[in-house]
């Protein structure tokens, strides 16, 4: 081999390494545990996620473990979002100023819909089904 082409395989291999890395750790947002099933979407379903207090009117709760983010838009009006972000499947970390927040990129979504509100995602947070029974919010 002569010296350009093991120059040009060391690059090539060192950009391919940095590159898979991070994508690896987006991705590597694994958790066990408790009394819970995950289904294909890869979001455990099943069992009490919290009470009503837990949502802030106007915000929302990351519920990690569970993989689902739930919101309250408006008084009363509760939703949930897979908590994977659909721009590399980083785990979203916080609701803020009325957005689901991804510290991966930077992507942001609406607390009312999951729509996409700042990319790099250019899809929306799935919808997850809730019940809210009393005051205590169930994962169905």
């Amino acid at each position: 081999m002569t010296e350009d082409v093991r120059r040009r395989t060391v690059l090539v291999t060192g950009a391919a390494v940095a590159l898979a890395v991070p994508v690896a750790a987006c991705g590597s947002n694994k958790s066990g545990g408790g009394s819970t099933t995950e289904s294909g979407s890869g979001v455990k379903s099943g069992g009490d996620l919290g009470k009503t207090s837990d949502i802030p009117e106007g915000g929302g709760k990351v519920f990690k473990d569970r993989k689902v983010v739930v919101t309250q838009p408006k008084k009363g009006d509760f939703k949930a979002f897979s908590a994977i972000c659909t721009h590399q499947g980083c785990t979203v970390s916080k609701v803020a100023n009325g957005t689901i927040d991804c510290p991966c990129h930077g992507s942001r979504f609406r607390i009312a819909d999951g729509s996409v509100a700042h990319g790099p995602a250019t899809r929306p947070l799935p919808p997850k089904s809730i019940k809210v029974q009393g005051s205590s919010i169930k994962l169905t």
